[in-house]
């Protein structure tokens, strides 16, 4: 039924199923459908070219993220052999079902939706999203979806990691900021990682705390 109407959906509707790539990609015609809809937003058509996108992850990326990610020489080469031939479809499907192991090393993927994929995995867990936060690897979108889903932001050290990640884009960076400790605070000051822009703003917020302390 919704691959009969999928080329009709409005932007809200595309929307909805590409925070369900575990229904989505279960129908390569639904995917076929929705790539030809005049509805979708130019990230949405994006996100769709890239599943349909049947290239293998990248040998050498594969590799290097494996090597961060698994200690265990033998488990890492398993890793590697597992996911180097897999296409997009297969990576997403893996990212949603797989384990720790697997999301650590495709959180990291080239591929959006694949990225896109682990985060909306039902095995996820806080401790791993607290360690994409600190990721300086990942890409900025990967720390953005981060920053916007509600769940996740309620933990304190997934805000601290991402005010602290270079990687997080400026806009969010600056609006977490008031939400830091005195203590985060005060490190992210000294911090020569940061843009510039947040490391003055996080002095200028200290100062401004002081004051106020001060007047009590």
């Amino acid at each position: 039924m919704v691959t009969r109407v999928a080329r009709h959906l409005t932007a809200a509707g595309i929307q909805a199923l590409l925070e369900n790539l575990e229904r989505l990609t279960s129908d390569s015609h639904l995917i076929e459908a929705l790539a030809q809809s005049q509805a979708a937003s130019v990230e949405q058509q994006e996100l769709i070219r890239e599943i349909q996108n049947n290239e293998s992850a990248d040998v050498k990326e594969i590799a290097e993220a494996a090597a961060e990610a698994e200690p265990d020489p033998a488990k890492r080469q398993t890793l590697t052999q597992k996911l180097t031939h897999l296409n997009v479809v297969e990576r997403i499907i893996l990212a949603l079902k797989g384990g720790r192991e697997e999301r650590m090393l495709l959180i990291r993927d080239r591929n959006k939706i694949v990225q896109r994929s682990v985060l909306q995995s039902p095995r996820l867990t806080e401790s791993e999203v607290e360690s994409f936060a600190a990721m300086a690897n990942v890409t900025s979108d990967v720390l953005r979806i981060i920053s916007l889903n509600r769940t996740f932001i309620k933990s304190y050290a997934i805000i601290r990691n991402l005010a602290k990640n270079p990687k997080t884009p400026l806009d969010i960076s600056l609006h977490i900021l008031p939400r830091l400790t005195a203590t985060d605070l005060k490190i992210l000051t000294t911090n020569k990682n940061i843009p510039e822009t947040l490391r003055n703003t996080a002095i200028k917020l200290q100062r401004s705390r002081k004051i106020l302390g001060s007047g009590d």
